[in-house]
């Protein structure tokens, strides 16, 4: 009974989609074995971006749940906010009972949970209101931010997780702006342009780990600010690089956009490089790193990647 329970869930989770071909080089076309196909060389990142507009120019995810699901959008929708919460919860109960340190805990959280949020998106439907509806998560954490930040009610354990110095002010701050943060991603780019992926895991992982390894092996500080050190800059671009290029395979996977390594490497190094440099400045006491990183990521990423975004927020 339960394997059948499980079965059922995972099929009312998970569309169904169709295989999509995506021009790559002259080779057989993977749909269909049998014929050979004269397709575009996408090696360049000039060729990779054109075939990427091509793709977004035809309907998304043709395979996948009719537009207008919503019973189906909404089911997902609790589901991730059942899974948001008990992840922070389980953060929450590692950070008391001492298993974790409360620094450690705060930037697992912040590495984590954005990440996973954007790998649901592919589980909505394509109905234009399911961006709408995927924002509710994270919009619903920054509702529970501002009623525990400004002392409506207390919550000792979020507070410590998500907080440096564990004061509950803390939380209108940086972890506010990071939920702000994913609600705009979801809504201006949603699926429809790697400029919302790449923002999250550029503050997600390259931010988030870089803090980590910094803090460990940080001894040698930037000349130019003396709070940034080399060990963390080197680590915020290259998983800034590696996690970006994870998730830009990931959604090509899942049917969204063509992924062409050779194409789109030159790019993302282009965005990790000047999220490190804009990170890496002495502004932190006035800007804050969630609100700076995907900020460069974004205006970086509008000109280097096609998007149909933001034009079609509205339905």
């Amino acid at each position: 009974m339960k394997q059948l329970m499980a079965l059922y869930i995972i099929s009312y989770i998970v569309p169904r989609r169709k295989r999509r071909c995506y021009p790559t080089m002259k080779t057989y076309n993977i749909c269909d074995p049998s014929s050979r196909t004269t397709t575009v060389d996408l090696t360049s990142p000039r060729e990779w971006k054109q075939g990427v507009q091509e793709s977004l120019s035809e309907k998304p995810l043709e395979g996948y749940l009719q537009a207008g699901s919503l019973q189906h959008d909404v089911g997902v929708t609790f589901l991730i906010l059942l899974g948001a919460y008990a992840w922070v919860k389980l953060f929450n109960s590692l950070t008391k009972h001492q298993i974790l340190g409360q620094k450690l805990s705060r930037k697992l959280v912040h590495i984590t949970s954005g990440l996973l949020f954007a790998l649901c998106w592919p589980f909505f439907s394509v109905s234009p209101w399911a961006r709408y509806l995927a924002a509710l998560v994270p919009a619903t954490n920054g509702v529970r931010l501002l009623v525990y930040g400004l002392g409506i009610l207390k919550d000792d354990g979020l507070v410590k997780s998500v907080s440096r110095e564990g004061d509950p002010r803390e939380l209108l701050r940086g972890p506010l702006y990071y939920v702000m943060v994913l609600v705009l991603c979801t809504v201006l780019f949603w699926r429809d342009s790697p400029v919302s992926v790449v923002s999250l895991a550029m503050m997600c992982a390259g931010d988030g780990i870089a803090d980590i390894v910094g803090r460990r092996f940080g001894s040698k500080k930037l000349p130019y600010n003396s709070e940034k050190s080399w060990a963390g800059s080197i680590t915020m671009f290259l998983f800034g690089f590696v996690v970006s290029l994870g998730c830009l395979w990931y959604f090509s996977f899942m049917g969204f956009y063509p992924f062409d390594l050779q194409g789109v490497a030159l790019q993302l190094a282009a965005v990790s490089l000047a999220a490190t440099l804009v990170e890496s400045l002495p502004i932190t006491n006035r800007f804050d790193d969630n609100l700076t990183v995907p900020l460069t990521t974004v205006i970086l990423g509008l000109f280097l990647f096609p998007t149909r975004a933001i034009a079609g927020v509205l339905p």
